[in-house]
């Protein structure tokens, strides 16, 4: 490994507490994911302090795990990487303390990765041919993100959501629906056995050529419906629901993506984040490129939720540009701008 850079990366965001053994950015030796999901179906949701006591308890053998399934030792390590922001403070907290202490200990550089800069980063792991520039749309629980990315480390905001992000939406009409947790690929699961075009639910673009996204209205829109229907006492077909619904989030995602594309003459769109793994999405945003003469690059759905190879990923162009934080003084922050 002397002449190849090798990192350890670790990932606590939310909910999963990952660490990955990474080879010049794109190589993956290994990626150990342990998710806290069982954990938190009894609540219905991610619940902040049990996720945080969660990694205080896993972190270690985790990274333990990463190394021993790469085959390497701490000595082998040129630099440690952690997801600093955004997320949840503690359990990102508790990722940047054990990523600190390694990196005092071993005397090696510390670099602190932007979460969604992450996601954007599997890509390179999942597609070795993939280059800056490109459009990327970002999709997951918190996030509805569109980006212009010029370089490794050179991003652009152009759109982000002004209320609920995506997947925070379908999770929240998953619920409704009765359908458990987590929501978003239930969801899909039963949007698959409903026809798209039964209920005609708004499709919002906010004003004429933004590229911000806003899914309150068309949630509240769904739930008025519900109301409507049980108020009256009629049946409702859950499975329409959920595809009508899935359908109208679809649509705004994939034209504002494909629309940003052509603004900027980019012939390259990146998907990135956990609704990335979403079937109507991938599809519906495959055809339009297609139509478009855009290639679509998208990961494997073990690369579109929280995992260490895709910081690996990013921390290592971070690295190759000279980023290097003060070892005690790297913080943890629960929002920031992927700029």
């Amino acid at each position: 490994m002397k002449d190849h850079i090798v990192c350890l990366a670790i990932e606590s965001s939310c909910d999963e507490t990952s660490a990955a053994v990474v080879v010049d950015g794109r190589r993956v030796l290994s990626n150990i994911i342990s998710t806290q999901i069982d954990i938190h179906k009894a609540y219905g949701g991610v619940v902040p302090e049990i996720a945080s006591r969660h990694h205080l308890n896993n972190i270690n053998p985790v990274i333990d795990e990463a190394l021993d399934s790469a085959g390497i030792g701490f000595k082998d390590l040129d630099f440690i990487c952690v997801t600093n922001r955004p997320g949840l403070i503690g359990a990102l907290l508790i990722g940047t303390a054990s990523a600190k202490a390694l990196a005092y200990a071993l005397n090696i550089p510390l670099i602190g990765v932007h979460h969604i800069r992450g996601h954007i980063c599997a890509n390179y792991i999942a597609h070795p041919e993939l280059e800056p520039p490109f459009t990327a749309l970002v999709v997951s629980g918190g996030h509805s993100t569109l980006a212009d990315v010029r370089g490794y480390t050179d991003y652009e905001i152009v759109g982000q959501t002004r209320d609920d992000a995506a997947g925070e939406a379908f999770d929240k009409v998953a619920r409704v629906l009765g359908l458990g947790y987590p929501g978003g690929p239930l969801l899909d699961k039963l949007a698959r056995e409903g026809n798209p075009e039964a209920i005609p639910f708004k499709r919002v673009y906010l004003e004429k050529d933004s590229y911000d996204f806003s899914f309150s209205g068309t949630k509240t829109g769904v739930l008025n419906y519900l109301n409507s229907k049980r108020q009256k006492n009629e049946a409702v077909n859950s499975a329409d629901v959920a595809a009508s619904f899935q359908a109208a989030v679809v649509e705004v995602l994939v034209t504002k993506a494909v629309r940003l594309a052509k603004d900027r003459g980019r012939d390259k769109l990146v998907l990135a984040g956990g609704v990335a793994a979403n079937s109507c999405l991938r599809e519906s945003l495959a055809k339009a490129c297609e139509k478009a003469g855009i290639k679509l690059f998208a990961p494997p759905p073990v690369l579109c939720t929280d995992n260490g190879a895709m910081i690996g990923c990013a921390g290592y162009y971070e690295y190759m540009a000279g980023a290097k934080d003060e070892k005690m003084n790297l913080d943890a922050f629960a929002n920031a701008p992927l700029e």
